[in-house]
């Protein structure tokens, strides 16, 4: 495997650490090969907000196995599944399963330009929309971990399709828009940014892009691959009281199995095969086992509405790593909305990803590498947000506290590499 890894940020190449190779995973811990615990605040980049190895969900999944993995044809469960999604997120009429984040935003992407007959798109610096070529453009995560901010292999042509804009900049937004309005297919953007660490859209911002879409009969496309039922039950559009017109899903959505999903208004969904002309297709697309792990987890947050506990523990753990920062005279800021969430080693927070990549490297590393080391597994590249599950309480959290405390009076961390 390239680097002895499946994703790049997996490999901890930009804390100069090496991959750490996980066995199991329970409630709010991660074990890895040697038998070592780690409070874990990855979560697999979100989907376990009920904690790993959930019970119910793997009772679901061990149900399936034994009715079958995979069918290559409809199953009740998938009707389920959309049902729940479309009961909790209004902009959502109608819904195709996809396998990954990457097929839904792809997915929604041509649907846009199928359905309104317009080709260009307008995507922010620092989002990253899975690596789908017409999107890997001056993306965030993986991509801005390793400063490839256009990666080899996109031809030109279909690159200069995609049309990138500073994020959480109305002025600039503007500027570019009136520039291709008249090819403007769509308007993407994570309304939470998860990969340039956790940088929120703000209500201007994001007002604009709904604004500018509908004068220009383009559609305005929310990722809500990360932030969606992660930050409340509708996602971020129920947080900022906006409607976009297509919403890509994933992680919760398949109970930490692969999975994806787009969907939106009736009119749009309806341009899709095999009712409209605009083609798309998946072998294992809505697999059972997926759908079953995804129903079951999706029901449980629904009967649990765990948010507002997210919501305190994450802002406990947040406001006292902040403040063991400071008093020791280390430039520190925090973000979160539930348990979704982003610390940057600089004084005030980002706004874009260009003040991501302004923030202290070193003491990033070296806070990183100590706290692992520690056993505390927080995300291993400072363009990752992090997540906290329903299981972490407050042992969880006081030794989380207790070992960033130590870890700052040991001196662990370092302006140096």
């Amino acid at each position: 495997m390239p680097g002895g890894v499946n994703s790049p940020v997996r490999a901890f190449k930009n804390i100069n650490g090496n991959p750490i190779f996980f066995e199991k995973a329970h409630g709010a811990y991660l074990y890895d090969a040697d038998g070592n615990r780690y409070v874990d605040y990855i979560g697999s980049w979100g989907p376990m907000i009920m904690g790993h190895s959930h019970p119910d969900i793997v009772s679901a999944i061990k149900k399936q196995v034994d009715l079958g993995t995979s069918y290559g044809a409809p199953t009740p469960l998938e009707s389920d599944v959309a049902s729940l999604i479309i009961n909790c997120v209004p902009s959502i009429e109608k819904i195709r399963m996809v396998n990954s984040g990457t097929e839904a935003t792809m997915s929604a992407i041509r649907l846009a330009r199928g359905f309104t007959g317009k080709n260009k798109i307008i995507k922010f610096d620092g989002c990253y929309h899975g690596h789908v070529d017409s999107l890997l453009i001056k993306a965030g995560s993986g991509v801005s971990t390793f400063g490839l901010p256009d990666s080899p292999g996109i031809p030109a042509e279909l690159a200069k399709l995609t049309i990138t804009c500073p994020y959480n900049d109305v002025d600039a937004f503007i500027e570019i828009y009136n520039s291709v309005k008249d090819d403007l297919a769509a308007i993407i953007v994570e309304p939470i940014a998860g990969n340039m660490g956790f940088v929120p859209g703000t209500n201007e911002f994001l007002s604009t892009l709904r604004d500018f879409a509908t004068k220009n009969q383009s559609l305005l496309i929310f990722d809500e691959v990360m932030s969606g039922f992660r930050v409340s039950l509708g996602g971020a559009q129920e947080i900022y009281g906006i409607t976009p017109d297509l919403t890509a899903l994933g992680k919760v959505i398949g109970g930490g199995l692969p999975v994806g999903a787009f969907g939106g208004k009736k009119e749009i969904m309806d341009y899709l095969a095999p009712e409209g002309p605009v083609y798309q297709a998946g072998t294992l697309s809505g697999n059972p086992l997926a759908m079953a792990a995804g129903s079951t987890l999706l029901k449980l947050i629904i009967d649990t509405n765990p948010f507002e506990t997210l919501q305190k523990n994450a802002k406990k753990m947040l406001s006292e790593m902040e403040q063991l920062m400071k008093s020791a005279g280390i430039p520190f800021s925090t973000n979160q909305i539930g348990g979704m969430f982003g610390f940057f080693f600089s004084e005030s927070l980002p706004q874009n990803i260009q003040d991501v990549s302004k923030s202290n490297d070193k003491l990033f590393s070296s806070f990183l590498n100590a706290a692992i080391l520690n056993g505390i597994y927080f995300a291993p590249s400072k363009f990752e947000a992090g997540f906290i599950s329903f299981k972490h309480g407050d042992e969880e959290i006081n030794k989380t506290l207790e070992t960033v405390d130590r870890i700052i009076k040991n001196g662990d961390i370092k302006n140096e590499i």
